[in-house]
């Protein structure tokens, strides 16, 4: 656990460096400078064509780290490893790019009456799937090698910033709207050549290959594994961008601008969990290779701790604060529309970060199959609440239907690793941590309300919960890394 932690500890510090960058241009960039209507659109372009392209990939990021430990040869260039790499996706571009082209009329009849600012930018949504899928794949690579660092550093620091100045460009007019979309999908393709430029400086990126070193059962598992992969994004890569998609098309792009900066909040809490995975999966596929079940499960059991940690601790700094954020905000009171969106969306993330590794283990055994059953399941059943809520509740009610969505696909996936490999995420510190924001969240209400000023009130609330919860975790040690970790720290301050 100790590369881990170490390498978890340098990405999250690039993770929430972007996220304060992140947190400055939503409250003081696209909230003040830019219409609703305008964040809906790049939003919902990035969303088509992460959707797109995670179906290009071909199932690589997920089978590269599966199969890797076969290839794993630094001497012989990793037996042309980076050749299978890059043509999958080659070929997974051609074909869906050839595809999104084929039902563009189809597609922009979806979004024609609510969302017609969209059509006019369709085909630059190309040049992004091709940015995107590649970009995946070597951020997936480097990964795998446990250098997460540079790549976390491009993606939530690099992105962001070169985001900042297209956003400003377009601010003080010097660009107008098609140069803020062709300098937003620039923008994609910066990252995905500054990731290859990293990747080639740690490993070898040549396209020597060498077909001999397959053998047929090898060349048997990863073609049936892949294969599964791709059928199972059709509907898991779906379902995730199902509720912008429709509230887009059902409600406007104005509407899906102020979903995405409420969900924009909720996903903040998932911010260190995105170090944690991306550290921990090659280690879980290494271990099930070997057949390791013990390490992996306790790898989970742990995981899904200190994402539970991480994950309620900053969702209950954000709820205590949410009327305080949306007082703050430019433009608030259109924003304010998404409150319960933060909650619906926060409990999703929450639940996705207690039991998202479990997805890691099944996918990486040889159960991975089973993803098969409940994907197109959750994908209808995404489809048909979206359909159902959205008239109803608006973006709270797609919000809602994304949270049923999460807790009913992470409960049967649970369920499937219990029965399948034995594991449990939970441990008796779970439900102490848990209750610790159960019992806080309650304390926040009985909080008296003494000021008008949403900086003193935030400052308040967040001293009194905030330093509560802290003091209860270390109290209560809900976990021992994270204790040595503060007690560390608080011999420093005694030293000082």
């Amino acid at each position: 656990m100790g590369v881990i932690i170490r390498q978890s500890i340098r990405a999250t510090v690039f993770n929430y460096l972007g996220a304060f960058i992140g947190f400055l241009t939503t409250f003081f960039i696209l909230t003040k400078f830019l219409e609703p209507e305008v964040i809906g659109l790049t939003k919902v372009m990035y969303e088509i064509a992460a959707l797109i392209a995670g179906f290009a990939q071909l199932g690589t990021s997920a089978s590269a780290m599966r199969f890797f430990p076969y290839f794993k040869n630094p001497e012989n260039q990793h037996n042309g490893f980076f050749f299978y790499l890059m043509l999958m996706p080659a070929l997974g571009s051609a074909l869906f790019i050839g595809v999104f082209l084929l039902f563009k009329d189809l597609i922009i009849g979806f979004f024609q009456e609510k969302s017609a600012l969209l059509t006019g930018y369709y085909n630059w949504i190309i040049p992004l799937i091709v940015f995107l899928t590649f970009w995946s794949v070597l951020e997936t690579y480097s990964n795998i090698l446990l250098r997460i660092v540079v790549p976390k550093f491009i993606r939530e620091v690099g992105i962001r910033v070169m985001l900042i100045v297209v956003y400003l460009l377009y601010t003080f007019h010097c660009f107008n709207l098609n140069g803020l979309v062709m300098g937003f999908v620039a923008v994609y393709g910066v990252a995905m050549t500054a990731t290859f430029f990293y990747v080639s400086r740690i490993t070898s990126v040549s396209f020597r290959h060498n077909f001999a070193f397959f053998d047929k059962s090898l060349l048997l598992k990863i073609a049936k594994y892949t294969l599964y992969l791709i059928i199972g994004a059709i509907g898991g890569n779906a379902m995730t961008q199902l509720d912008l998609f429709m509230i887009s098309s059902e409600m406007g792009l104005n509407y899906a601008g102020i979903y995405t900066i409420a969900s924009y909040m909720a996903f903040v809490i998932d911010i260190p969990g995105r170090s944690i995975t991306s550290i921990s999966s090659p280690i879980a596929a290494a271990a099930l290779k070997n057949g390791e079940l013990n390490v992996a499960n306790q790898l989970y059991k742990k995981v899904s701790l200190h994402q539970l940690v991480a994950g309620s601790t900053l969702f209950l700094l954000i709820w205590i604060n949410i009327d305080n954020i949306f007082s703050i905000l430019p433009n608030g009171e259109v924003y304010r529309l998404g409150k319960w969106v933060v909650f619906f969306i926060a409990m999703s993330r929450l639940t996705g970060m207690t039991l998202g590794f479990g997805s890691t283990l099944i996918s990486f055994s040889r159960y991975y199959y089973w993803g098969l059953y409940f994907t197109f399941f959750l994908t209808a059943l995404t489809i048909v609440t979206n359909y159902i809520f959205i008239p109803v509740w608006g973006i709270t009610g797609a919000a809602l239907a994304t949270f049923l969505a999460s807790v009913v696909g992470y409960s049967f996936q649970q369920w499937i690793v219990l029965k399948k490999i034995g594991g449990n995420p939970y441990s008796f510190n779970s439900f102490k941590q848990i209750l610790i924001i159960l019992a806080l969240l309650g304390c926040n209400e009985l909080l008296p309300h003494w000021t008008d000023n949403p900086y003193a009130d935030g400052i308040y609330r967040t001293l009194l919960i905030g330093g509560g919860c802290v003091v209860l975790m270390y109290k209560l040690c809900i976990s021992e890394e994270l204790c040595q970790l503060m007690k560390k720290y608080l011999q420093m301050i005694k030293f000082w």
